[in-house]
């Protein structure tokens, strides 16, 4: 699944490609593949998909997506068809349709199908279509795109929470910025007991905390030299963020800088002073809030923290945060492909939250150039402990870490 969002400061109109508001989509939501909801522009992997979907439907009679209605119709559907992986969807279907899916779901934008094996794969159904005179033959020529496989407790208007098969495939995902040489330390599987210590000892040596997550109810911390705040406070307590705490602190001219939650609902809250914000907004939501987040931007806030407590999502966005433009990326797998192409256009990873069911990647403009504008993401199985450190010999540093859903 894929949110993008895209506001132009001083133009009052809005460009809004998110899901069922996708203006540029062009197609049915039932055959229409998962680039076409996503705005993307199509090619033949995306024809492909389409033919996919539409011989199924003939053979089955049925898609799983089929039924949903209202406004976030293509949201739901394009949710589910990213959650379906081919061998749920061939389920009722002879071998070589799976095939077919699964060949046709990882090609790539530019990749010429081989149309040749496209065929081949029918030719055992086609001939025992060809010596039932009763049975239609249906014409092949086919392809798509993706790969995931998921089980339905059971069929609803909204998509329920499913049971994957297999193992989980949750990671580290580590964001790296170029920065002048200067002083970073981390701190992992940090106990509830142990986060005052780690932040005091920080404090002492000049540090601050620039980004903070948690795996498995433990804390990672982040603290450097670079951050260029003055001072610094934190909350960590039993619930998804205190409202009246936060509140005092903005008043006390404090701003949210970091924030994480724990599987537990637990949350770790880092307010600082010397930020360039000049007025802050949040929000906790049982679902990603996207229309919360068109509104904001349509305000002038910008993303500038998130943060998951299981399946509960926490934003928070700032006024004259420091950007130009702004985008989200919400997506079930990890979006290396939406992510190479915004840094082309000179976005930049500002942060990166996960669950256990999706990444979400909040990737920006600044208003200033950068003096360095390397920036690298990586996914480990473990905390990359060893992988920073040898970032930083080529003064690349920790910009954001997260734990959650990366790929299938």
């Amino acid at each position: 699944m894929l949110l993008i969002v895209e506001s132009n400061e001083g133009d009052t109109s809005l460009t809004v490609m998110i899901h069922c508001y996708c203006c540029c989509f062009r197609g049915t939501f039932r055959y229409a593949s998962v680039h076409a909801h996503l705005g993307r522009t199509g090619s033949r992997r995306d024809d492909l998909e389409s033919l996919a979907y539409t011989l199924v439907f003939l053979l089955r009679g049925c898609l799983p997506w089929q039924g949903y209605q209202g406004d976030n119709k293509s949201f739901l559907v394009c949710k589910k068809k990213m959650a379906t992986f081919p061998v749920s969807l061939c389920c009722f279907c002879p071998h070589p349709f799976r095939k077919f899916v699964e060949y046709v779901v990882n090609l790539k934008f530019d990749e010429e199908p081989d149309y040749a094996k496209c065929a081949s794969l029918f030719h055992s159904v086609l001939s025992v279509v060809g010596s039932n005179p009763d049975v239609r033959p249906i014409n092949t020529d086919g392809a798509q795109k993706r790969g995931r496989f998921f089980i339905e407790e059971e069929a609803d208007e909204q998509p329920k929470k499913k049971i994957r098969v297999g193992m989980p495939a949750t990671q580290w995902i580590s964001v790296y910025n170029g920065r002048v040489p200067m002083k970073q330390r981390y701190h992992y599987n940090v106990s509830d007991s142990r986060v005052g210590q780690h932040i005091e000892k920080g404090n002492a040596d000049g540090l601050f905390i620039s980004c903070i997550t948690s795996c498995s109810d433990l804390w990672a911390l982040i603290m450097d030299a670079g951050t260029g705040f003055t001072s610094q406070i934190y909350e960590l307590i039993p619930h998804f963020l205190h409202k009246e705490w936060v509140m005092d602190q903005w008043e006390r001219d404090y701003y949210i800088t970091a924030v994480a939650g724990a599987n537990n609902g637990s949350s770790l809250v880092v307010m600082s002073k010397g930020t360039k914000y000049t007025q802050q907004s949040y929000k906790v939501s049982n679902s990603f809030p996207y229309k919360w987040i068109n509104k904001k931007w349509q305000d002038g806030f910008y993303v500038t923290s998130m943060a998951t407590a299981g399946s509960r999502w926490a934003v928070v966005m700032s006024h004259n945060a420091g950007f130009s433009n702004q985008v989200v990326e919400l997506d079930f797998l990890y979006p290396s492909e939406g992510i190479h192409k915004r840094w082309d256009r000179g976005y930049w990873i500002t942060a990166a939250p996960a669950t256990c069911d999706q990444a979400a990647f909040v990737l920006s403009v600044p208003r200033r150039r950068l003096t360095d504008e390397t920036q690298e993401t990586l996914r480990t199985i473990n905390f990359p402990s060893k992988h920073v450190k040898d970032k930083w010999s080529k003064n690349l540093y920790l910009a954001s870490v997260c734990y959650g859903r990366t790929i299938s």
